[in-house]
């Protein structure tokens, strides 16, 4: 598939079939996160992948809300939760290539672990969709995220961004609602092209 295509039918798909994954489907969409750009190559994030019914299983009570709201997407064969470990970035640039010794986090005018964990995340759903798969991005609510990380053992360090669904589509997906396109923004209302041009 062209990449422009790949772009252009993205899209965040929550109803699925449980149409299992071949496994090499699987390992490409996970290995396509670590393609991802980071600064200082610090690669200061990990994935857990839930393939198995049971572990998925698990998963779902962590997300009420999303399942009560779309349960379909229980039934996608593949859940993965990006986590941005900042302490990576921190030790990262106090090497003596980069000399920030103080390891303060004052430094970051973003929190480049976050960021890159998200990159990340866009390249496995783009991968999704390349691999002629639909994918979906949401999140874990902040009551939730300690009984997760008990549930799979994810150290405290560790910090979950979300969760991230890869499937098949459902046949009876609901059509995408014409506010969709009503309320995507223009490029001439987000570029402002060599100087900030007022609204």
């Amino acid at each position: 598939m062209e990449f422009s295509e790949v772009v252009r039918r993205r899209r965040m798909v929550r109803h699925y079939t449980n149409q299992p994954l071949e496994p090499e489907v699987v390992e490409r969409v996970l290995a396509s996160a670590l393609r991802a750009p980071s600064a200082g190559f610090s690669q200061g994030w990990a994935f857990l992948a839930l393939t198995e019914p049971a572990d998925r299983a698990r998963f779902w009570p962590f997300v009420p809300k999303r399942v009560e709201d779309t349960p379909t997407m229980r039934d996608a064969p593949l859940v993965v939760v990006p986590l941005a470990h900042k302490q990576t970035y921190l030790e990262r640039y106090a090497e003596p290539d980069k000399g920030w010794e103080d390891r303060a986090e004052a430094r970051w005018p973003a929190p480049y672990w976050f960021v890159d964990t998200g990159m990340a995340s866009l390249m496995m759903l783009l991968t999704a969709v390349d691999e002629g798969l639909d994918a979906c991005f949401f999140g874990i609510m902040p009551e939730h995220l300690d009984p997760f990380r008990a549930e799979f053992g994810i150290p405290a360090q560790y910090a979950p961004l979300g969760g991230i669904t890869v499937g098949h589509r459902s046949a009876d997906v609901p059509p995408q609602s014409p506010r969709v396109e009503q309320r995507r923004r223009g490029v001439d209302d987000v570029v402002h092209r060599g100087h900030w041009r007022p609204a």
